[in-house]
C-alpha cells in the first residue's frame, strides 16, 4: 500500500491597504481633483463672457434658501443632542444664508455702480467663505475638547454672538487690506485673497474624513463632501480676473452643490432617525420584537380583516415557565437571556405575515394570519420542539393558551382572556384578568 503524501498547505496573506496607503490615495485624489477644478476656471478664464448678474444672483440666493435650511436641520439636531458641533454649524449656515439671499439682490447693482473699478470680492462672499471655512475648523477642535453643550439656550446666543462679532471684524479687514493683497492681475490666482479659506476648507476636509472613524452618519459623509467642494469653490473663485466672470459664476455653483450635498445628508440622516424612532415606538427593547401598542394595532387590523374574508386567525398566549426561579439562582442577566432566547424562537420559526409580540416581562403574543386550530397546534408543537432541543442552559420552556376569532373572541380583550384561560389550564395556576385596554 503506498504511502500517503503529506501536501503542505501554505497560507497565502491578503493584502490590505494600511492607514498611512489609504491618506495617502486620498491626499492623491484631492491632488487630483484640485488641479482639474484649476484647469477649468483657468480655462474658463479665456472665455470672451460677458458677466451675467442676474445668473449669478439666481445662485446666490439658491445656495442661501439651502444653507438657511441646512441650519435650521443643525438647530433640531442640536436641541435634541446639545452637540456642539450642531451649534457651530447651526450659527454659521444662518449667517451665511443671510448673507447669501442679501448679496443676489446686491450682485444685480454690481454692475452698474462699480463695474470695473476694482477687482475686490464682493464682501459678503468674502465674509461668508472665511467665516464658514473657520467655523468648520473650530467645529472639529470643539467637538474633540468639549462636545456636549451644558446649557443650550444660554450657548446659542454666545455663539450667535461670536459669529456676529467675528463677521464684522472679517468685513473690517476686507475693506482695509490693501489691494495689492487681494488683486493680482493677470497673475497665476488673480484673486489670491480666495487661498485663505481653501486653506481653511481643506483642513475641514482631512478633519471630518477623519472623524468618519469614530461616526459615519449620511450627514457626516456628506459634511466631508460638502467641505471638499467648498475647498474647490475657494480655488476656482481664486481665477476670477473680473466681478462675476466665468470662474466666479463656476464658483458660485460649486458653493450651491456643496449645499445641496449637505442638505441631502442632512434630510437622509433625519430619515434613517425618524425610521429608528418608529421602530422603537412600535418594538420592546429588550428582544426586539413588537411591542403591546403594536400588538393592539395588528389584532384590531386582522378583526377587520377576518371580519370581511371570513377567515379565521389564531391568537396564542406564551408564559416562560421559572423565569423567577431563572432570576433568582442565576440573576437578571441570565433571566433577560432566557427572554431574548424565546422571542428568537418565535422570530425564527413564524411567517413573514406573523406578528410576534411581547406581552408582559414573561409572556408573549403570537398573532397567526389565516390561522385555524389544527395549523395553530402545529406552530405550538415546532416552538415547544425547538425550546426542548435548545442545549443553553438554563433550559427554558413555556406554557401557551391559543384563541381563535372569531369563535373564542370578537375583540382584543375577549380573545386575550380566552387564550389566558387555556393558559391557565395548562399551567395550573390561577386565571388572570387580561384586558387589552388597560395594558
Amino acid at each position: 500500500m503506498a504511502e500517503p503524501r503529506i501536501v503542505r498547505v501554505e497560507q497565502v496573506e491578503i493584502p490590505t491597504l494600511s492607514a498611512a496607503m489609504k491618506r495617502q490615495r486620498a491626499l492623491w485624489w484631492c491632488l487630483a481633483a484640485a488641479g482639474i477644478v484649476l484647469a477649468a476656471a483657468w480655462w474658463l478664464r479665456g472665455l470672451p463672457t460677458m458677466p451675467d448678474p442676474l445668473l449669478y444672483a439666481q445662485v446666490q440666493f439658491a445656495s442661501g434658501i439651502l444653507a438657511i435650511t441646512i441650519a435650521g436641520n443643525a438647530l433640531v439636531k442640536f436641541r435634541g443632542t446639545s452637540d456642539r458641533l450642531a451649534l457651530i454649524l447651526t450659527c454659521g449656515f444662518v449667517f451665511v444664508g443671510i448673507t447669501l439671499t442679501s448679496s443676489s439682490v446686491v450682485s444685480l447693482r454690481l454692475l452698474e455702480a462699480d463695474q470695473d473699478a476694482s477687482l475686490r470680492d464682493p464682501m459678503t462672499w468674502v465674509v461668508g467663505r472665511t467665516l464658514l471655512a473657520v467655523l468648520l475648523v473650530a467645529a472639529l477642535a470643539v467637538e474633540w475638547h468639549i462636545p456636549t453643550a451644558r446649557h443650550p439656550g444660554w450657548e446659542i446666543a454666545v455663539a450667535l454672538g461670536v459669529v456676529l462679532l467675528s463677521s464684522s471684524l472679517l468685513a473690517t479687514a476686507h475693506w482695509t487690506l490693501p489691494a495689492d493683497l487681494l488683486i493680482a492681475p493677470n497673475g497665476v490666482f488673480p484673486r489670491p485673497g480666495n487661498l485663505v479659506p481653501a486653506v481653511l476648507f481643506l483642513i475641514a476636509t482631512a478633519g471630518y474624513h477623519e472623524r468618519l472613524k469614530r461616526t459615519a452618519t449620511p450627514f457626516d459623509r456628506s459634511l466631508v463632501f460638502a467641505t471638499a467642494l467648498n475647498f474647490a469653490c475657494c480655488l476656482a473663485a481664486s481665477q476670477s480676473e473680473r466681478r462675476l466672470d466665468a470662474p466666479f459664476v463656476f464658483a458660485g455653483i460649486l458653493q450651491f452643490a456643496s449645499y445641496a450635498v449637505l442638505l441631502g445628508g442632512a434630510l437622509f440622516d433625519n430619515a434613517q432617525l425618524l425610521e429608528r424612532v418608529r421602530e422603537m415606538a412600535a418594538s420592546d427593547p429588550l428582544t426586539g420584537l413588537a411591542n403591546f401598542r403594536r400588538l393592539v394595532d395588528v389584532v384590531d387590523a386582522e378583526i377587520q380583516r377576518s371580519s370581511r374574508s371570513g377567515r379565521s386567525f389564531a391568537v396564542l398566549l406564551f408564559d416562560l415557565n421559572g423565569l423567577k426561579q431563572i432570576n433568582d439562582k442565576f440573576g437578571h442577566l441570565v433571566g433577560s437571556r432566557a427572554i431574548c432566547r424565546f422571542a428568537n424562537v418565535l422570530r425564527v420559526h413564524s411567517r413573514a405575515i406573523d406578528t410576534c409580540a411581547r406581552y408582559g416581562g414573561d409572556e408573549f403574543v403570537l398573532i397567526l394570519p389565516e390561522t385555524g386550530p389544527e395549523a395553530a397546534q402545529e406552530v405550538i408543537r415546532r416552538i415547544n420542539d425547538r425550546m426542548a432541543h435548545d442545549t443553553e442552559k438554563p433550559p427554558v420552556s413555556a406554557g401557551v393558551g391559543m384563541a381563535i376569532f372569531p369563535q373564542d373572541g370578537e375583540t382584543i380583550d375577549e380573545l386575550l382572556a380566552f387564550a389566558d384561560q387555556g393558559l391557565y389550564r395548562v399551567k395550573g395556576s390561577k386565571p388572570r384578568r387580561v384586558a387589552a385596554t388597560k395594558r
